[in-house]
């Protein structure tokens, strides 16, 4: 790479280039929309030759990749944790300690942030965890100040001695713009590592207070160093201030741009979140007759500058979220348009059809939910009359027809727990609980522990499809080789579940879902933990390898009675023009529409060998 050029980079992928030229040395983190592409593309530039190789590798879980990133840390080498949202959640027991230990080399968390939300359980806002944590939060507006920003992070994080919160949101991880990028630094530390119990040890309260106050000292000198590194900056002369951050200040500039108010207006941008700068944003209010607030997403920034206010005895009116913008859902150029100008802005009223996510064609959850119900049928009992506890994944989508399926979906692990709770609690009936491989590994392992240890009526059904699916087909603890190409031990699902003391188990293929139904109608009055392991990779791998065979359906036998379309819900399967078809380019040859055709109408054309590696 030349000294300085300019690229066409997406948010997450500036990030990646920041981390390296600041010289990298630790990355991890878990596969979660909108983070993940950091890591792939972190992996894709080292892997490339551009640089010796750092590690750089997804964890189990976000608890597991925080405590990794910050050993790291501690040992003097830089390091990237990446992670949603709602995947702070779950690491936020090491997050709030490691404000007590603090870093030696720079240590940045990256949380993304969804508003919406579009592919998260819940509209979470992650700046009220800077405050909870005492660490700093910083938030850049647009990919090239997440290149930069993400320097500067590993800069403040050092200059304080404390980990480095960047929060993002969706529009900054995945809008693409021109970013000027310096060379990659090789990373030149020489890890070490000192006992220091006042510091590291958690076990003595004394040391903790004494922590918390050095802790305290050190956010007291973020807001310096945030004038140094022109975090926060204002724009404009006018008497009408707006106080913004994020992608909305993008949103505001285009606004008073395409209106022609750029004259009119005070902006202040704000790059330092937490601890909010109270110098600046007092200067700023002393200066306006009244402010806008343009946040993404809860009105953190809008509190804060109402309490500053009133504790300096400003008289300023100040106003956001929590009057002139919608409660929930994310900012638009046209929300922030209507407010500022006052024009609203109406949708054509045209009805469209409702098209939710479906599951793949040949996905292999289809089989199991498929063998699921026709289990509980011949078990004796309703499809709709037994809680299946559902969790965080692809076979989520089993909510929708033909199968509505699931009765709850809360976090990561949550199904197998929540079951545990039903019966505790008396619930009569048998309950089941489906939950994806990885994550089992993430946290459902802990919860089947807990089943096992109370010896809970309980039937699990983990849906195997060998890779982390829906963000992209990460690794799992089941792969041999990672990504990045390190040789890995891997771990049998069938002897990890044995050796927790499960004893009764069933490893299924769900393309042969009467095989599932079997072990279903076999295991769910039995007494105890009972798991099936419904196993086949997912059906893009599949497709990607090559596969083997495809359906067709032979026009004279078929009397369109959409069995084949109703029990399924194969999204290959087309009832286009009065008769249903198989769509070639979209079929996987799983053969289940065949298995359930009651006129032997659909057949199979061999096409080449597929063969999956993991």
């Amino acid at each position: 790479m030349h000294h300085r050029q300019n690229l066409v980079l997406m948010g997450n992928e500036a990030i990646a280039y920041g981390a390296l030229t600041a010289g990298l040395a630790v990355a991890s983190g878990y596969p979660g929309t909108p983070s993940s592409e950091v890591i792939d593309t972190l992996l894709e530039l080292t892997a490339s030759g551009k640089i010796n190789r750092p590690y750089i590798e997804w964890a189990v879980n976000e608890r597991v990749a925080f405590e990794i990133c910050l050993g790291a840390s501690l040992s003097g080498v830089r390091s990237l944790v990446t992670m949603k949202g709602p995947g702070l959640n779950v690491a936020s027991d090491p997050l709030l300690s490691s404000a007590y230990s603090g870093v030696e080399a720079g240590m940045l968390i990256l949380v993304a942030d969804d508003p919406g939300p579009y592919t998260t359980q819940t509209e979470q806002d992650s700046r009220w965890y800077g405050e909870f944590a005492k660490l700093p939060i910083i938030e850049p507006s647009d990919p090239k100040e997440a290149y930069e920003y993400t320097i500067l992070g590993y800069e403040l994080s050092e200059k304080i001695k404390l980990p480095v919160i960047m929060r993002t949101t969706t529009r900054v991880n995945h809008t693409v713009s021109d970013v000027k990028v310096k060379e990659f630094v090789e990373p030149s530390y020489t890890p070490s590592f000192s006992k220091n119990p006042k510091r590291y040890l958690r076990a003595v309260m004394t040391w903790n207070r004494e922590r918390h106050g050095e802790v305290l000292e050190a956010l007291d000198k973020v807001e310096s160093l945030a004038e140094e590194f022109r975090l926060n900056r204002v724009e404009g002369l006018g008497k009408l201030g707006v106080v913004c951050s994020g992608a909305a200040y993008t949103y505001v500039l285009e606004v008073l741009e395409k209106n022609k108010l750029l004259d009119k207006y005070r902006i202040l941008k704000l790059g330092l979140i937490h601890p909010i700068p109270k110098k600046i944003i007092t200067e700023f209010l002393k200066e306006v007759d009244s402010v806008i607030v343009v946040e993404e997403i809860d009105p953190y920034i809008e509190m804060k500058l109402k309490a500053l206010a009133y504790d300096e005895g400003l008289q300023v009116k100040i106003m956001g979220r929590q009057e002139l913008f919608p409660r929930v859902g994310e900012l638009t150029p046209d929300d922030i348009e209507s407010v500022i100008i006052g024009r609203q802005f109406k949708l054509n009223n045209v009805a469209l059809p409702m098209r939710p996510p479906p599951l793949c064609p040949g996905c292999p959850h289809i089989g199991t939910y498929m063998g699921l119900k026709m289990g509980i049928s011949r078990a004796g009992h309703r499809w709709g009359e037994i809680p299946i506890m559902g969790d965080i994944g692809c076979y989520a989508l089993g909510l929708n027809p033909p199968f509505e399926a699931i009765w709850t979906e809360h976090s990561m692990g949550a199904s197998i727990s929540m079951a545990v709770g039903l019966k505790a609690a008396g619930y009569p009936k048998p309950v089941v609980a489906v939950i994806g491989d990885s994550t089992f590994y993430h946290s459902g392992i802990t919860s089947l522990i807990e089943a096992i240890h109370k010896d809970v009526d309980l039937l699990v059904v983990i849906m195997d499809n060998l890779t982390v699916a829906m963000t992209g087909h990460q690794a799992t603890p089941e792969y041999e080789l990672s990504i990045s190409g390190r040789r890995m031990k891997r771990l049998d699902l069938e002897k990890v579940v044995r050796g927790l003391g499960v004893e009764r188990i069933a490893v299924v293929d769900p393309y042969n879902y009467r095989d599932v139904s079997e072990k279903v109608r076999e295991f769910i009055h039995q007494p105890g933990v009972k798991v099936i392991i419904s196993k086949r990779a997912c059906a893009i791998l599949e497709k990607r390898a090559g596969i083997g065979q495809v359906c067709w359906i032979d026009p004279e036998k078929c009397t369109n009675c959409l069995a084949c379309l109703k029990l399924t819900g194969c999204p290959a399967l087309s009832p286009l023009e009065g008769r249903v078809s198989i769509i070639e380019s979209e079929c996987v040859g799983c053969t289940l529409c065949m298995q359930v055709c009651p006129y032997n109408a659909i057949l199979v054309r061999k096409i080449g060998v597929a063969k999956i590696n993991v």
